[in-house]
């Protein structure tokens, strides 16, 4: 695999789990419980954080093989 495939994989797959996690946090907010809370930061927050930080890592990782 080239390195822009890898690349490109990476940024798919950060993609996918902010994506995700943004559509868990949008359906949480339509509900009126304490579990929804729950919901929004610790499955929500979880994928956005991971999202973010693969993202993060994808750009350095690629950096260091330039």
């Amino acid at each position: 695999m080239s390195g822009d495939a890898i690349l490109e994989r990476r940024l798919r797959i950060s993609g996918t789990l902010i994506i995700l996690g943004l559509i868990v946090e949008a359906v949480c907010l339509l509900w009126s419980r304490p579990l929804a809370f729950v919901l929004f930061i610790g499955f929500g927050g979880t994928l956005l954080t991971a999202g973010i930080l693969f993202y993060l890592y994808s750009l350095v990782s690629e950096t260091r093989r330039i």
